[in-house]
């Protein structure tokens, strides 16, 4: 009877699995073009910035309501560090960098992030030297990034400047992610998060206070579909992906839920050229093959 009991309440589990993986896969994967869509009319530091910061207020409100323990200075600490890793850099380079950008191409040049984890963790204290296998990805994958950018080619390629930077953030995005595994950080998930929206977004405001967004914005002027975007980022984007994505992290093997990085490039590429008009060459295509299967391969054969 108990066996029995205990199967039945395994079964939503698995629906609520299925549909944490479908929101990270989706919803970051269409996240990309929706950046599109705000920056049209909304000023790119800005609107990031004000994204987290809303989100990231309604995390924290949440945990705390929730009884979530209030932070120390040292997670407040560790926090901005992430924040300012992931966010200001991480998302608001890619946001900066989408105005010249296609999505899809975007999209695709962050998935070079588990490169840089690799040669992060290489270059780093534990000098952890991957195996062969390892290296054959992060071959295929600077290969990848070489047919997608094509540096040699001066006319008609993809701007190699915003793409330089994107690259850079994808390695952002990494070594944050990389100090959050050993900084001290609050037991609550929701409330991290939470906190490192709301520090993240603060220095993106202070970017975009910094590169005079506030007096070159016609605020009246922006469109009501830059609005709604900006409302899928902070609902969708933010919140639900991001409160799916922290609770696969503790059910599912982290080599199960790393599989986004491989699928979202896939999803951006795709709705950029359904819903933005955005061209689908050979040369994207053969860059799309080599990148994700680069991801696959460090994914799967990684101690991370």
């Amino acid at each position: 009877m108990s066996h029995h009991t205990t199967a039945a309440a395994e079964t939503p589990a698995s629906w609520l699995k299925i549909a944490a993986f479908a929101a990270i896969y989706i919803i970051w994967g269409s996240t990309y073009l929706a950046i599109v869509f705000a920056i049209e009319t909304l000023p790119p530091f800005l609107m990031a910035g004000l994204r987290f910061l809303l989100a990231g207020a309604l995390l924290y409100t949440f945990a705390r309501f929730k009884g979530a323990q209030a932070p120390s200075k040292i997670h407040w600490r560790s926090t901005f560090i992430i924040g300012g890793l992931l966010l200001l850099v991480g998302n608001g380079a890619v946001v900066w960098a989408e105005q010249y950008v296609a999505s899809g191409i975007a999209a695709l040049l962050v998935t070079t992030e588990p490169l840089w984890i690799v040669a992060l963790q290489w270059a780093g204290k534990e000098k952890t030297k991957p195996n062969k296998i390892v290296l054959l990805g992060m071959l295929i994958g600077i290969v990848g990034m070489l047919v997608l950018v094509n540096p040699w080619e001066a006319a008609g390629s993809i701007e190699l400047w915003p793409s330089l930077v994107i690259f850079i953030a994808a390695g952002a995005w990494a070594l944050g992610s990389l100090y959050s595994n050993s900084a001290p950080l609050p037991s609550s998930q929701v409330l991290t998060t939470g906190m490192q929206m709301l520090c993240g977004g603060a220095l993106l405001l202070l970017a975009g206070t910094v590169a005079g967004e506030w007096q070159t914005t016609q605020w009246s002027a922006v469109s009501q579909q830059s609005w709604l975007a900006f409302g899928y980022l902070v609902v969708f984007g933010s919140l639900i992906a991001f409160t799916a994505y922290s609770w696969l992290t503790r059910v599912a093997p982290p080599a199960q839920v790393s599989t986004y990085a491989y699928v979202n490039p896939v999803i951006a590429v795709f709705l950029g050229w359904a819903l933005a008009n955005e061209e689908i060459t050979l040369q994207t295509l053969a860059a799309t093959a080599l990148l994700v299967t680069a991801v696959v391969i460090i994914t799967l054969n990684s101690k991370h």
